[in-house]
């Protein structure tokens, strides 16, 4: 799970039409691709093994501890006195938030999908 990043710093509108810009670019080169090859496509992705339902839980929780870590680094440089964006401090915070907040999302489903489950009767 992964958010896009930016690395602090005003951005100006001329930054960011510019990165609009190359976005559409490679939207439009993976569309080209894609209509181009959807045989490969079919092919690769067949070979690829497929992934547990554990792996995926486990690589997310890793993803989501990974992105807190950082995150309180961040702060503590931050509270350190070390010199770092604010605006950068702050992005990282939240994005470990949302990410917190989706696991625990997800662990209530888990857990109501089991109660569920449970109380079937056999």
């Amino acid at each position: 799970m992964s958010i896009g990043k930016i690395d602090g710093g005003a951005m100006g509108i001329d930054r960011v039409m510019a990165l609009r810009s190359q976005i559409l670019e490679r939207n439009q080169a993976l569309a080209r691709a894609a209509a181009d090859a959807p045989a490969s496509a079919t092919a690769t992705s067949s070979a690829a093994k497929p992934t547990s339902f554990a792996d995926t839980m486990s690589d997310a929780l890793k993803s989501v501890n990974q992105s807190q870590a950082k995150a309180s680094e961040l702060s503590a440089q931050y509270e350190r006195g070390e010199e770092i964006d604010i605006a950068k401090v702050m992005l990282a915070r939240q994005q470990a938030s949302v990410g917190f907040e989706a696991t625990l999302q997800v662990r209530n489903k888990l857990l109501a999908a089991y109660k569920d489950i449970m109380s079937m009767p056999v």
